[in-house]
């Protein structure tokens, strides 16, 4: 499993605990293909917080949105 890059770590760093386990199997996805970002939604409702790997993000960024 790849490393997890510096700005990855510092995203997760204040996050809840439910939040890490949605979004971390993304970013360590992102982190071991290299080649894109990393886009997180917010849904109201049951699903909460998403993630998907988002060939609009360069590799190493995350970006947070309402979907």
């Amino acid at each position: 499993m790849s490393e997890l890059p510096a700005s990855y770590k510092q995203f997760l760093a204040d996050k809840s605990e439910l939040f890490v386990s949605a979004v971390k199997p993304v970013l360590q996805q992102s982190a071991a293909d290299q080649l894109h970002g990393v886009r997180v939604t917010w849904n109201p409702g049951s699903t909460g917080h998403q993630a998907h790997i988002d060939d609009t993000v360069p590799f190493g960024v995350v970006i947070e949105d309402i979907d």
